[in-house]
């Protein structure tokens, strides 16, 4: 079988498919998500080593660098990627402001696996981090939810593919989703598309998140860093996830099906119809 270059976001597969009921396994091809070592390194430091999707690395890159508070927007100068045998190398060159105050990143000392967004964090006080306010300006309403969760499947184009996907994608006040960004891991999922949007100069206090995966902390965390006023999640959240909403004003939907959703924080931004919704109607 051809080997994938490391910067290939799918590959091809050939398997054995049994089916209950067959007399024997049939020869199948399947494309697979690719699952790669992506070194980050700042002004050519190493930093961490993320296990992700190669695609959309300069948006992973921006996005990291903001919600683990190792830069602002303004204060990245370039973004370098190189793919190489073992993996892909993503250098973040940074102004001298950042360089200097980089010291008060939290810092990670080993590889980060696609599942979980705090391998290699050192210390305890580094894990959960205090969080601003979000903005107060934003009003959803529950057919807005009910739509983006509806379309979010479709604007998957590797989850469709591979099944093995995660997905973050930005949702417009309608629910219709104008941007989304896939990885195997969740984490790396929201830190693309948050670096989608700042590498565009949207403002993300005028709709919401959706993401496809459950709904821990550090998924809140990287929102609210990020100016995000609500997120909305297809599975259950933890219960740290509701304090840490809670203390950043954040809107947090969860449990959000075909069927219906639970709103967990900040329900005083959820309306049954928006009057645009009604003047349409």
């Amino acid at each position: 079988m051809k080997q994938p270059t490391p910067d290939a976001p799918v590959r091809n597969s050939r398997a054995e498919q049994w089916r209950a009921g067959s007399a024997r396994g049939e020869t199948v091809e399947r494309l697979l998500a690719e699952e790669t070592p992506v070194g980050l390194s700042y002004d050519g430091k190493p930093h961490a080593v993320l296990m992700a999707t190669p695609a959309d690395l300069e948006d992973l890159a921006f996005g990291f660098t903001l919600t683990e508070r190792i830069a602002s927007l303004g204060q990245i100068c370039s973004v370098h990627v190189t793919p190489r045998a073992e993996g892909v190398s993503v250098d973040i060159i940074l102004d001298a402001a950042a360089k200097a105050s980089r010291r008060a990143a939290r810092t990670r000392s080993f590889e980060g696996r696609s599942s979980c967004g705090l391998c290699g964090v050192q210390r305890l006080a580094a894990a959960v981090r205090p969080l601003g306010a979000a903005p107060e300006r934003l009003v959803l309403s529950r057919g807005a939810i009910q739509a983006a969760v509806a379309a979010l499947e479709a604007a998957q184009a590797m989850g469709r593919l591979t099944r093995a996907m995660h997905a973050a994608a930005w949702a417009g006040g309608s629910g219709a989703i104008e941007a989304v960004r896939e990885d195997v891991g969740r984490h790396n999922a929201l830190d693309k598309l948050i670096g989608a949007w700042l590498r565009q100069g949207l403002d993300p206090a005028e709709g919401f998140v959706v993401v496809t995966s459950r709904c821990s902390f550090e998924m809140v965390e990287k929102a609210a860093l990020a100016g995000f006023s609500a997120l909305v999640a297809i599975s259950a959240p933890t219960a740290l996830a509701i304090r840490k909403a809670e203390e950043a004003g954040m809107t947090l939907v969860a449990l959000a099906r075909s069927d219906g959703h639970t709103v967990f924080t900040r329900p005083d931004r959820i309306v049954e119809t928006l009057a645009a919704e009604e003047a349409a109607a």
